[in-house]
């Protein structure tokens, strides 16, 4: 017994000897192995990111000189109004219902250039007006948006008539005549235009 212990010491002492530089290496290297793996997988994800944005890039020169052709070609911009801002081409727009009101005999009573939306390209340009007529007059406006240019589109149209209904008359005690409406009043108009703005393309 007095000699296997020794040789137990000694085991142990070329044990530890091996083991805890082999467990310390272990605890460091490990984790800088799964780090730099980790480090190479989003280098390679960026250099498949960087080559992407690369060719998007390269593409500009052939999508701008396709925009300018585009925008020199006069039957495209019977589409769009030419204002460099959506501002502008909403207060354009408002002039156009008001000479399209007026040349109708139309009265024009008020117009509203309603919030622009942000995200849409080109960018919708639209009013709220609300207009006074008889219904051969409100025909010809309708008329004459479908047919002016740049195109305009109607939305979100309501009619109100100010005709009054005719009072009832008694004729003994069963008897009323129909309810009549004066056919010389005016409806009433609240519609919603929009056309598109092509702006400077900057």
């Amino acid at each position: 017994m007095r000699i296997a212990a020794p040789k137990a010491f000694c085991v142990l002492g070329w044990l530890s000897v091996v083991l805890v530089p082999t467990l310390v290496i272990s605890a460091v290297l490990v984790p800088a192995l799964v780090r730099m793996e980790r480090l190479d997988t989003a280098i390679e994800d960026r250099r498949a990111e960087l080559l992407k944005y690369r060719r998007l890039i390269a593409t500009l020169p052939n999508l701008r000189a396709e925009l300018e052709q585009v925008k020199s070609n006069e039957d495209f911009k019977a589409f769009y109004f030419e204002a460099p801002t959506p501002a502008l081409a909403g207060a354009e727009l408002q002039q156009k219902i008001q000479d399209i009101v007026t040349a109708a005999s139309g009265r024009l009573i008020s117009t509203q250039l309603l919030p622009e939306e942000k995200e849409q390209h080109p960018p919708r340009v639209r009013i709220r007006a609300q207009i006074q007529g008889s219904t051969d007059t409100l025909m010809d406006i309708l008329y004459e948006i479908e047919q002016t240019r740049p195109f305009l589109f109607v939305d979100q149209v309501s009619v109100r008539s100010s005709a009054r209904p005719e009072l009832p008359e008694r004729v003994g005690r069963a008897r009323r005549t129909r309810v009549g409406v004066d056919p010389g009043q005016e409806l009433t108009v609240r519609l919603d235009i929009f056309g598109f703005a092509l702006g400077d393309g900057a």
